[in-house]
Formats: C-alpha cells, structure tokens, sequence
C-alpha cells in the first residue's frame, strides 16, 4: 500500500486527503500546514481522524493552546512517505520540492504552481501515460481539468481537431472575503489560459478560449464548441459518448438543473462532505449542432474537481497502474463515481 502525505490543509488539501483516505490501496500518512486555521479547528473538532505535521515557521504553541495535537515536522512527515501531494499557496509548492528531491520522495503539485515545477503537466484521461513514474507532476487547474473530460471524451469517440471555449468564471471560492467583485463582469485578455493548457495536454487540438469572471462562488460553467477531424459529431451522438463518461454527469433543465447553484444544492442533498461533486455537469438540453461543429455546455465544481485527477497521478508516478483506462476505473471505484447511473 502507497503512503501519501498532503501539504496544505486549505480548500484543496481537505479535499485531497479526503481522497487518498478513500483510496483502499493508499494510506494517508498525515497532512502538513502553518497555523490553526478553521480547517485544522474542524478536524480536530471531527477527532482528528488524520495526523498533523507542521511546517517551518509554523509556531506550535498556538496549536498547543487550541488543544490541537501535533504528530511532528514536515521533514518527518515527508520521511514517511512515498509521495506528496502538494496543495501550497502558490509559490511555496516550489520551495517544498526542494525539500522532496533531497529526501527522494514524488510530489504532485496543484494548478496554482507554475508548469516548470513538474515534469509532467498532468491529466488522468488525456495523458495518463506520460505520467508514468515521473516524480513531479503537476495537475491543471480546476476549470481545465474539466473542460479537458470532456474534450478528450469527444476526442477518443470521435477524434477533434480544434475547440472554441467560454469561460464564465466564479470569481472566488466561498469565504474568500478578500475578492470582491460586486454587480460587476470582468473579461480576460485572450486566449484563456485553460485553451493554451488544454493544448500543452493535447497538442493535436487547435484550442482558443474567452474567460469572463462572475460575482459568484458556486462553480464556472464552460461553453464549448468543438469540430470533428473527419465528418461531424450529431447531438445524438455527442450525447452517447458523453454518457459513458463516469466523471461526466449528463443532466437537464426540466429536472431542476437550472444553473451552477443548483449542482451545489444537490451534492449537499446527496449528503456529500463540503457540498463537494467530483464530476462535472452537462447539460443534455445545451448540446447543439452548429454547422458541422458541436456545441455544449459543463458546469465545474471547482473546490472538488481535481480529487480524481491527483488520485490518478499518484497511481502514475508511483506505477500502480500501467494506463489510464484501469487508473481511472480503480479511482472512479473507490470515490464513488457513476452512482447517479446505478440508481
């Protein structure tokens, strides 16, 4: 069994170790932050179902006045382990692989660090393989490794040569009081960052893309339009290949599934940690047929999304499995994916 260790207990590291505690062929080890914050008060609160290490700087006699229980240093949690996945503010996950490469251990960085820290620019479907047993991946961001599910879904049905997106973006995640668009729309320069990422990860798809941030805080919702190499791709058959998908979930307006807010509510009614969705939304009544390109449209969850990407690139690096179809079948296993589809 491979032992996992997550730095960063914020938005993602939550999530993360989360993750790998779901993963039966994977132990987490501990997880690794600077400072009581709500997140860490939480989890000792819950009972402190995983060991906390802390990082330099870190002063431990806060922890120990919040009655909060420390199980060693970074170094001693990055010693026990075969691989960490590091959910740092930007920036400092770079620092911290200075610290892996000295003790040999395999990182997986978040979309927040710059490409240059991996080896691998990362996605469990579209380039698993590459992935394999390199010790420093990096994932793409939230809205990327989405629109990316989807866009290699098409591809490997139906093969596509070039997309065009829309990005309508939250503007923050929940409680992040610091940002603060009001009544107000504000649009990036183009090509979106997502397009120019989405080609780094599949070179063979000319990509362009438009990104407009929201004030809101409940998930991006993503307008694609793709074209087929040869032919064109029929609502129909979009359709089909987009419900085999067991991290795409196809839904439709008339059942309630009005907009970004109404997947929120419903993964907090399915009783699901945080509000959290590991898959992306698609709405069936949004697939359209324009001249010989297809167009629809996803919802991204962007606090969630990345969980079974990181899982797959643990089993990458760490060679667990040899390609992306039986990766991403053991990590779909064990977080509960496709449920919708059995019920």
């Amino acid at each position: 069994m491979v032992k996992v260790g997550v730095a960063g207990y914020g938005v993602i590291g939550q999530r993360l170790a989360d993750g790998v505690a779901r993963q039966k062929d994977m132990c987490l080890v501990g997880i690794a932050d600077l400072a009581p914050t709500l997140s860490i008060r939480a989890l000792k609160e819950r009972g402190m179902p995983y060991a906390l290490y802390l990082v330099e700087g870190a002063d431990k006699a806060k922890f120990d006045q919040a009655g909060i229980p420390v199980s060693g240093t970074f170094a001693d949690l990055i010693g026990k382990v075969d691989i960490m996945l590091d959910s740092s503010p930007g920036g400092v996950g770079a620092k911290n692989k200075e610290l892996y490469a000295k003790a040999g251990v395999k990182a997986i960085f978040q979309g927040g660090e710059k490409n240059t820290v991996a080896d691998v620019f990362f996605h469990g479907y579209a380039n698993y393989e590459k992935g394999y047993g390199a010790s420093y991946l990096k994932l793409t961001s939230c809205n990327t490794t989405g629109l990316i599910r989807s866009v290699d879904c098409l591809d490997r049905a139906y093969g596509l040569d070039r997309v065009a997106i829309t990005i309508i973006r939250r503007v923050a995640d929940p409680g992040d009081y610091h940002r603060g668009l009001t009544n107000a729309l504000e649009i990036d320069r183009a090509p979106s960052h997502q397009a120019v990422d989405l080609m780094s990860i599949m070179p063979h798809i000319e990509a362009t893309g438009i990104l407009v941030h929201t004030p809101v805080t409940h998930g991006h919702i993503i307008t694609v339009l793709a074209h087929a190499k040869k032919g064109r791709i029929t609502k129909d058959q979009a359709l089909e290949a987009f419900k085999t998908h067991d991290r795409i979930r196809v839904v439709r307006i008339e059942d309630g599934f009005r907009g970004n807010a109404s997947f929120f509510r419903y993964a907090r009614d399915l009783g699901n940690p945080r509000g959290d969705m590991y898959e992306i939304g698609l709405w069936e009544d949004c697939i359209v047929e324009s001249g010989d390109n297809i167009m629809y449209a996803i919802n991204i969850p962007q606090e969630s999304v990345t969980i079974p990407e990181t899982m797959d690139g643990i089993r990458a690096a760490l060679k667990m499995q040899p390609d992306s179809k039986s990766a991403t079948a053991e990590t779909n296993k064990y977080l509960g994916m496709a449920r919708w589809k059995q019920g």
